[in-house]
């Protein structure tokens, strides 16, 4: 159920004795760990918590927050992994270094090694007499799962001339194609949402299932798309706020091109990428690639999905994309912007897990009592992006309905919905948190160290 967990006097939040085990851990774990000590956040989602907490199977720490002995139980877990996690940071930097003097560029390293590094480590301790052709084998492995669905083989398949020039002609045609609407059914939709979000968290709403149902086959999610094209306005309830909520630069989404190449450091918001961005986002971040198409067919439903409304194919995700509007449009973590829309019960849930987070308590005074900074640093950064949450919280949907979509995974029911929704309102929150312990830092301690994080592009 959404957002429910409770911190008591007695409950310690799970991601604080983490962190604060993983600390205790001592050194040997820096390719793991962020600049200031505390485990990535891939470290945590990838190895910690499937790998050595294992929740599905111990469900008393599956919990956001934990009573005392559940707590003192889960430090010892991390505690007796210790070596194995010292190992899998040794097998992970050797891997990274055969990955270079393969010449390999395409994917994530921390998505496609994490867990591999942790079986090697298993398996075999720290690396030694052999490893470098263990860790050969174990990264062309990886490379052969991939079945060529890499950025690699997509910017090969792209390069070729012709076939830009017939896939920038089926996009022309399919762009010349589309229809616009009004806004006023964009509008209708987004107001028909609330009754979806305020049965949030009820188990077995029927109510929140129907008007779901309802919004996917009266094709709501298209309306919004379609009215965007034609410059919609007041859709949100707000004067404020555009109707496509930055996901697009432009004042209409642009038509959308082919390509060349792409960086997760300067990628476009989601409706102004280029057919390569949309599909480098994909094939860099996905761990399973062998349910995913060739690249010549990914590239070939891209252009029919990158010109569709909201540049997705499926509609229930295009729904999923004016619930999240309605969510994102009302959620205010610092407690001080306008009320409307709602709140539904959606809205009431999650602004307030937000603002109990201690790292929110911080930052709104950190940037109600020093702004304006004066030289434009990290705390005018800080409460820009608290004060409109919902760019960051679009974005990271659509991107997540995106990769979705390639996959054909519609969203099937409404507890399906709410998990995503929750899902990506969990995951801009820590971002949250993790930018105000930097900016905490920066300002104690003067410029922060640059990230170990790798910045991809091809």
């Amino acid at each position: 159920m959404p957002l429910t967990s409770q911190p008591t006097s007695e409950r310690r939040s799970r991601a604080m004795v983490i962190d604060q085990a993983w600390r205790g851990l001592g050194p040997g774990l820096d390719s793991l760990s962020g600049p200031g000590g505390a485990p990535l956040t891939r470290s945590v989602k990838l190895i910690v918590l499937p790998l050595v907490v294992r929740p599905s199977l111990r469900p008393e720490f599956a919990a956001d927050f934990l009573d005392a002995p559940h707590a003192a139980r889960l430090e010892a877990l991390i505690q007796e992994a210790g070596a194995c996690l010292a190992a899998t940071a040794q097998w992970f930097a050797l891997l990274k270094k055969t990955r270079r003097a393969l010449g390999i560029v395409a994917g994530n390293p921390q998505d496609l090694y994490f867990q591999l590094c942790f079986e090697l480590a298993t398996e075999h301790g720290e690396p030694s007499a052999g490893a470098e052709d263990v860790a050969r084998a174990a990264v062309q492995g990886v490379g052969h799962a991939a079945g060529g669905r890499t950025v690699q083989a997509l910017k090969e398949h792209l390069t070729d001339a012709a076939r830009r020039r017939q896939l920038d002609a089926e996009l022309a045609t399919a762009w010349q194609r589309r229809r616009t609407a009004p806004s006023g059914g964009a509008g209708a939709a987004a107001r028909a949402a609330d009754a979806v979000l305020d049965a949030w968290g009820t188990p077995g709403s029927t109510g929140g299932s129907r008007s779901f149902a309802g919004m996917v086959e009266e094709g709501y999610g298209s309306l919004l798309g379609r009215s965007l094209w034609a410059r919609a306005s007041g859709v949100w309830g707000r004067d404020d706020l555009p109707a496509h909520l930055h996901l697009t630069e432009r004042g209409v989404p642009p038509r959308p091109e082919v390509g060349r190449g792409a960086s997760t450091a300067t990628l476009p918001p989601p409706l102004d990428r280029t057919l390569f961005e949309r599909l480098f986002t994909v094939l860099q971040s996905s761990v399973r690639r062998e349910g995913l198409p060739a690249v010549p067919e990914l590239v070939r439903r891209e252009v029919g999905r990158s010109c569709a409304p909201l540049g997705l194919g499926d509609e229930s995700l295009r729904v999923a994309v004016v619930l999240g509007g309605r969510l994102a449009v009302g959620l205010d973590p610092l407690g001080s912007g306008p009320s409307a829309p709602g709140p539904t019960a959606a809205h009431r849930a999650v602004n307030s897990a937000w603002r109990r987070e201690a790292s929110v308590l911080r930052a709104r005074r950190m940037t109600v009592s020093a702004l304006p900074d004066p030289d434009g640093g990290v705390l005018d950064a800080l409460a820009r992006d608290l004060r409109t949450p919902w760019i960051a919280y679009m974005r990271r949907l659509w991107v997540r309905l995106h990769g979705r979509d390639v996959r054909d995974a519609s969203l099937d029911d409404l507890a399906a919905v709410w998990t995503l929704l929750d899902g990506v309102a969990r995951s801009v929150m820590m971002d949250h948190r993790a930018r105000v312990r930097a900016a905490l830092r920066t300002l104690a301690a003067g410029p922060a160290p640059a990230s170990a994080g790798e910045s991809r592009s091809a």
